[in-house]
């Protein structure tokens, strides 16, 4: 099949990439704006395979992807590229209005009349999204479900949420082949420096405070993003027409537990500490809470593990040491995101 990955040189994006090229014989078009949280050094090890090729465009661009359609014959669209970052949302939200709901409707449209000129009898559009569309289970000890009613919090999760109803109204009324999954909080090896786990391991490492909103009792459902990308091949080519699959890590810590996961790790692994620091631990510091903040969000993984018989191969505890390792073994990465180079490749 020709696929094409919408936010591929992202985070999730990139690790699907890399699974798809590494257990399929798809071809794979990368379709990317670069924002400042693309980074095609996170595919060079895929950068020359002829499985895949790159192609920076703006979803908000309807007519260059009418021309990307019609060059590349797409058979399957996994939608990932998104604002995704809720601070960022908080204090600047239009993007997040632009890319996640006028972005992901230029997409249905462009694949609604693409099926119909092309006559595509095996067209599918997967829709990737999150569980902060759900909103807070704080105060239950619920577990979001696939027909958990929505209640965003954020502006981010609003336009995520918004970008669902979409999908699915463009399945029922055009009869256009949908599928959607919603994830818990990822993370691993590539994860830009701006969310928890990759702040506080490169934070530490250059003796900088390690930031925790309010009281840090807030808990997430963490999902290794290797786990979550087999996830998503999983349900991309094998869900049902239609459905939507939750997929989570069934790991469940607060933020101030996987900080001091994190600081103990790297109390271990890290000889050679930043001046004056002899446990990690002691960087933490705690900061005022973010608006809106929701307090615990818990992934129900029973479906895809029911249906499509996946469940992560990751614990917490196996994954969260992968990442340190990986962000250990690779400076150059990250190094080159803080002194801004990376924004060199694919301009």
């Amino acid at each position: 099949m020709n696929v094409i990955v919408t936010g591929g040189a992202g985070f999730i994006g990139s690790a699907v990439i890399r699974h798809l090229i590494a257990n399929t014989d798809h071809q794979v078009l990368n379709l990317d704006k670069l924002t400042y949280a693309g980074n095609l050094q996170s595919l060079n090890e895929v950068a020359l395979h002829e499985q895949y090729t790159f192609s920076k465009v703006d979803i908000c661009n309807k007519q260059a992807l009418e021309e990307v359609f019609e060059s590349f014959q797409p058979d399957l669209i996994m939608h990932l590229a998104a604002e995704s970052h809720v601070d960022r949302s908080i204090s600047g939200p239009s993007e997040f209005i632009n890319t996640n709901i006028i972005g992901t409707f230029n997409l249905l449209e462009v694949s609604r009349s693409y099926c119909l000129s092309a006559e595509k009898h095996h067209f599918r559009f997967h829709h990737v999204s999150t569980d902060e569309v759900f909103g807070d289970l704080h105060g239950t000890d619920n577990l979001f479900e696939e027909s958990t009613p929505y209640a965003p919090s954020s502006p981010y999760s609003a336009s995520k949420a918004a970008s669902d109803h979409l999908v699915r109204a463009w399945g029922r009324t055009y009869n256009l082949p949908i599928v959607l999954s919603n994830c818990s909080n990822n993370y691993g090896p590539y994860q830009f420096p701006e969310k928890l786990i990759p702040v506080t391991i490169l934070n530490a490492l250059s003796g900088k405070n390690l930031p925790i909103y309010g009281d840090g009792s807030q808990i997430r459902d963490w999902l290794y993003v290797e786990d979550h990308a087999k996830a998503l091949v999983e349900v991309a080519l094998n869900g049902k027409d239609g459905e939507s699959y939750n997929i989570g890590g069934h790991n469940e810590k607060s933020n101030l537990e996987v900080v001091h996961t994190i600081c103990d790790i790297l109390n271990e692994l890290v000889v050679e500490k930043p001046k004056n620091i002899t446990d990690f631990k002691d960087l933490i510091t705690h900061v005022t809470d973010r608006p809106g903040h929701d307090k615990r969000y818990a992934i129900d993984a029973t479906k895809i593990a029911q249906e499509l018989s996946w469940t992560p191969d990751e614990s917490f505890e196996t994954g969260i040491r992968k990442s340190i390792q990986w962000y250990l073994e690779h400076s150059d990465w990250w190094q080159s995101i803080l002194d801004g180079s990376y924004r060199n490749e694919g301009l």
